[in-house]
């Protein structure tokens, strides 16, 4: 993960995430793509991105993707350990897009939030 500068946890299939990176392209950024379902995250990158979003791992949790369901996720009694391995098993999970600029980072849904952590 990377901390300082800028990047993005990019879905190049998912239209929120192409949004969200034409904003920043739009406002003349170069943003380090990450295309983490080529490149999953470890579980340590994972829980330092929770660390800088200030969320809980469920929030990570993309609960339309139907693995999501298959992998029973919705027991909330599973811990944020448990649900970072899935993730990390199944990084269709993520919650996407995600931007990190100089050690601050935003979930961008809607896609526009990402301006929030630029300004």
């Amino acid at each position: 993960m990377k901390a300082e500068g800028l990047a993005i946890y990019h879905n190049p299939a998912c239209s929120k995430s192409r949004e969200a990176l034409q904003i920043l392209q739009d406002n003349n950024l170069s943003p380090e793509i990450i295309d983490y379902l080529d490149n999953p995250p470890s579980p340590q990158e994972l829980k330092e991105l929770i660390g800088i979003l200030g969320v809980s791992a469920r929030d990570l949790l993309r609960t339309t993707e139907p693995v999501y369901r298959d992998a029973e996720l919705d027991d909330y009694s599973l811990n944020d350990d448990e649900i970072i391995e899935a993730i990390c098993e199944y990084p269709a999970l993520l919650q996407r897009p995600i931007v990190i600029s100089d050690g601050r980072a935003i979930i961008g849904r809607p896609p526009t939030r990402i301006l929030e952590i630029l300004a």
